[in-house]
Formats: C-alpha cells, structure tokens, sequence
C-alpha cells in the first residue's frame, strides 16, 4: 500500500512510517521543513514538502494521488497558540479530507485527541485545541464520503509499546503508549471494516489484533 501520512515528522508518524517500512509498504510523509527529509527517509519514507497551512486543495491532492490510504497525524504542537490550533488542527485535517475527495483516495484515519468536541468549554489554549480537532472530526464524519476512521488516543507517553490495548467507543481516561498508536494505527490501515468508527484507545489488557477484531465485528 502507499500511504500518505500528514504530519510525518511527528513522534507518532515516524513510528508508523519505521513499521509500514518494515513490512514493505510505501510510506510517503509530509512535513514543512525539508531539513526533517533525512529523518523520514531514515525511517524508510519518502518525504514531501508541503505546508498544510498555505497549501491549496489541488497542491495537497497532488500529493495524494495514487494512495491507497491517508493519516492525519498533524498538530500544531504543545508550544503554539491559539490561532495554530484552528489553522493546523482543524484547518489542515479539513483541507487533508477535501484534498483526498478530490484525489480520489477515500481512506482516511485520522489522529484526534481523547476529549475532542466542538462545544467544548474553557478559554486555555488546550480548550481552543479540544474544540479544533472536534470541529475536524465532525467535518470528516458530516461533510465528506470517506472511508474515515477516528482514533482518539488517551495521554500519550515515550513507554516502550507491548499491543496491550483498550479500544472501544468510549474507554475512560488513561494514558498509551506512542508505540501502541502507531501500531494501532496500521492495524486500523489493514481493516476496512473499522470506517465509520470513532474509537479512544488507552493501555489495556486485551491484544491489539484481538481488539481492532472486536470493534469491527470480526
């Protein structure tokens, strides 16, 4: 497969790209500085770049055409403001969804955030961050045709992964693994069963290929 990962320079994209690498898919990561290029092809991806923020639709759809999937795996980061967290956050997965429509890739994941909702309250940037990636994900689930799937991660940590998962509608809080968001993120790749879902994922006790199977309807 050829996947086109948003974001791919990020913590969880360059493990996804190491592991569909590993196994001989094409990974392709767009980032905005080219001096992340050499990372990405250290991690066996091709490197694009692109700045989702100025980017027009036809430029991103460019870059998707020939996919078989897509991941949004962009953010603004920890560090930003408030403006980049509708202008990356939200802005950027809208534009990645209308891109693809146009390109012709209908699958499309994309890394959201446990807590994500348009109406959330508050004025902290991590509010503003909240209510950006609810309004993506209620754009792709609402205003698209495509084959999405919406992964909400719990905290996330740097601990070594172990495919020991909690998957599911609603999970409660608690925190996982990049590891295991990166690996739940390929198996999600493999599963076309799992569009249409929105599913927060946490550490667990249930293996990840037995979960992935369990909310798909395996």
């Amino acid at each position: 497969m050829r996947i086109v990962i948003a974001g791919g320079h990020g913590q969880i994209a360059l493990r996804l790209e190491r592991l569909l690498a590993a196994r001989g898919d094409e990974a392709v990561g767009i980032i905005r500085n080219p001096e992340q290029g050499e990372d990405l092809r250290s991690a066996g991806a091709e490197p694009v770049v692109l700045d989702l923020e100025s980017a027009s639709v036809e430029d991103v759809a460019e870059a998707l055409r020939g996919a078989d999937a897509m991941v949004f795996a962009a953010g603004a980061g920890p560090n930003s403001g408030t403006a980049r967290k509708d202008t990356v956050d939200r802005g950027a997965a809208v534009l990645f969804a209308d891109a693809a429509e146009r390109a012709g890739v209908r699958r499309y994941i994309v890394v959201s955030s446990m807590g994500a909702d348009p109406d959330h309250p508050g004025d902290e940037v991590f509010d503003v961050y909240l209510r950006a990636k609810g309004a993506a994900d209620a754009y792709v689930r609402s205003r698209t045709a495509l084959d999405w799937t919406i992964l909400r991660p719990g905290m996330l940590t740097n601990d070594a992964g172990n495919g020991q998962v909690l998957l599911a509608a609603s999970t409660g809080r608690g925190t996982v693994p990049r590891d295991d968001v990166a690996a739940t993120l390929v198996e999600l790749l493999d599963t076309p069963a799992t569009a249409g879902l929105t599913l927060e994922l946490i550490s667990g006790h249930v293996p990840l290929t037995v979960a992935i199977k369990d909310v798909a309807g395996n």
